[in-house]
C-alpha cells in the first residue's frame, strides 16, 4: 500500500520525484507486478458499516489517522525480502511510505 501523511502536497515536489512509471516499467519487466493505481483522497472515500442487520454509511475514512492510504500495487516477490527491495525502490518510500502486507492464505 502506498501511504502518506495527511500533510502530503504534491505540489511541494518536483514531477520526477512523484513519477512512479519507471518503478512500474522495472516491476512489470521483472514479472512481479499484477497491478495497481492510484487512490483519491481519503475525503472522497465512503465507509461501510453493518451493525444490527443494518447499513450505516458515514463520508470519509472510517478512522481518523495521520498516514492514508493513496495507492496500492500488488506484486508477487518471492520472499519478504524480496518484497522490502522492491518496496524501497518505490518513489513514495522516500516521501511517504510503502506498507508491505502478504494476501491471507488459507
Amino acid at each position: 500500500m502506498i501511504c502518506t501523511d495527511g500533510t502530503f502536497d504534491p505540489a511541494d515536489h518536483k514531477p520526477d520525484e512523484l513519477d512512479a512509471q519507471p518503478w512500474v516499467d522495472e516491476m512489470t519487466r521483472r514479472g512481479i507486478r499484477s497491478t495497481g493505481n492510484r487512490l483519491r483522497a481519503a475525503a472522497d472515500a465512503t465507509t461501510v458499516r453493518v451493525r444490527d442487520g443494518e447499513p450505516l454509511i458515514s463520508d470519509g475514512p472510517f478512522v481518523e489517522t495521520k498516514e492514508q492510504m493513496g495507492g496500492f500495487d500488488i506484486i508477487e516477490c518471492g520472499d519478504l525480502d524480496e518484497a522490502i527491495e522492491v518496496a524501497s525502490k518505490h518513489p513514495m518510500a522516500k516521501l511517504g511510505m510503502v506498507e508491505v502486507r502478504p494476501f491471507w492464505t488459507g
